[in-house]
């Protein structure tokens, strides 16, 4: 059985793969033009793909590091002082007790804490260049919460932050843009009018460029941590009393629990508090992936069908291409067919071309999408991820329409009258 299809694909199909090839090298320009649409198709869908998985990915990698058990309530800033002072009229804003509050309301917290954060307008030593960097208030029990590395030295604890002690923790760029490339860990930074001892530097922290929503896009790792009692803050909130008390709560709920559910129960707690001021978000981020994985399935059958019209005009180009070549071979099929070739002997030649066609553009366009995402990638500092998904699913639709507007043309040559076509001129 074995020996009967080899013998059938050497004596068959080989030397009709051969004949394909010389007659595509007798008519470059026309083979290469033909492919063209093949090749632009296979590389809109490649670089498409990528870029679209690029970003996906970095904000997915975001959402996953805020931690699919956590609930995060952020405090929404008023976007001018009228609407701030209606605000004001039904709700103080997010506050310490409205913290006690779920704690005592929602069961299967197993961490929490709550955030306070400003930018200061004085610090020392002075930034060497780049953004000033943000001040977060916090309990240590951030750190579990939002998963924080410390690359040197310790975390502040419980003890240090109920007596209000001055220590701080850097994040990397914050360490770096005051202390270059020296070890910040013991020495001295003074936030506007208080002195603070680093006992730290954070771990890398994952960014996004714009808002999540309803976390605020801000470089994390740009950050320096102090306990909340600090005095800092209140000397900040001496500065407005238009301020709301904290203006952020995170929560880590026990394994197992009901986010969803819990994210509710925390709604309805704030929304009867803040008398329905609506001066709050609540951030889901076990909600969030799952919303962002349905928009990346979505997003990714969108960019194929876009590309796949390139693909779709050059399979019309192929079929024009070898209805164009039928005409031409009219002689050479009628003599084929004389001397003894079969119908699927002539289909299977000219099908055998223009896999050639479509296997040679797919392959030439997967290089020039790879090519043209890794330079985007550079030229706008975008993250692009070429996947091997996007790869197969170029090259297959690429191969699937060559084929399929291959097939009516050889059909049609295969069924010319021999006779004819010996004395077609």
């Amino acid at each position: 059985m074995i020996d009967s299809r080899t013998h059938l694909w050497s004596a068959d199909v080989l030397p009709e793969f051969r004949l394909g090839l010389e007659n595509l090298r007798a008519h470059k320009l026309r083979s290469l033009l033909t492919m063209l649409g093949m090749i632009f198709g296979v590389a809109a869908v490649v670089a498409m793909l990528s870029i679209g998985a690029g970003a996906q990915q970095e904000v997915m990698s975001f959402i996953e590091q805020l931690g699919v058990r956590n609930l995060i309530v952020e405090a929404r800033e008023a976007p001018d002082g009228q609407t701030l002072q209606k605000v004001r009229k039904l709700s103080p804003g997010l506050s310490f007790q409205d913290l006690r509050i779920i704690q005592s309301n929602l069961d299967g917290i197993s961490a929490s804490t709550a955030r306070k954060r400003f930018t200061p307008s004085k610090l020392m030593p002075k930034p060497l260049g780049g953004d000033m960097p943000a001040v977060y208030g916090i309990a240590p029990a951030y750190q579990t919460i939002a998963n924080l590395k410390v690359a040197s030295g310790r975390f502040f604890d419980e003890a240090e932050t109920t007596a209000a002690a001055p220590v701080a923790v850097l994040g990397e760029a914050a360490a770096a843009t005051l202390f270059g490339t020296d070890d910040p860990v013991g020495r001295y930074v003074k936030v506007n009018d208080q002195w603070f001892r680093v006992i730290g530097v954070a771990g890398p922290q994952l960014t996004v460029q714009s808002d999540v929503a309803g976390i605020p896009a801000q470089d994390r790792n740009n950050l320096i941590y102090v306990p909340l009692y600090s005095s800092v803050f209140r000397l900040e909130d001496g500065q407005s009393a238009q301020k709301d008390e904290i203006d952020g709560v995170y929560l880590q709920m026990k394994q197992g629990s009901d986010i969803p559910g819990a994210a509710a129960m925390i709604r309805g707690i704030l929304d009867v508090a803040h008398r329905g001021a609506g001066d709050f978000t609540i951030v889901s981020p076990a909600e969030l992936l799952a919303e962002q994985r349905r928009t990346q399935r979505i997003f990714e059958m969108v960019m194929v069908a876009i590309a796949s019209i390139s693909l779709l005009v050059g399979g019309i180009g192929i079929m024009n291409i070898m209805l164009a070549s039928v005409l031409e071979r009219t002689r050479e099929i009628g003599v084929r067919r004389a001397i003894g070739a079969r119908q699927r002997d002539v289909v299977r030649q000219f099908l055998i071309e223009t896999t050639i066609i479509s296997l040679t553009g797919g392959v030439a366009g997967i290089l020039l999408g790879v090519g043209l995402s890794q330079l985007i990638g550079v030229l706008a500092g975008w993250s692009t991820i070429v996947t091997t998904s996007s790869i197969v699913l170029a090259f297959g639709v690429s191969v699937f329409i060559g084929i399929v507007f291959g097939l009516y043309p050889a059909v049609r040559a295969s069924r010319l009258d021999p006779v004819k076509a010996l004395h077609y001129e």
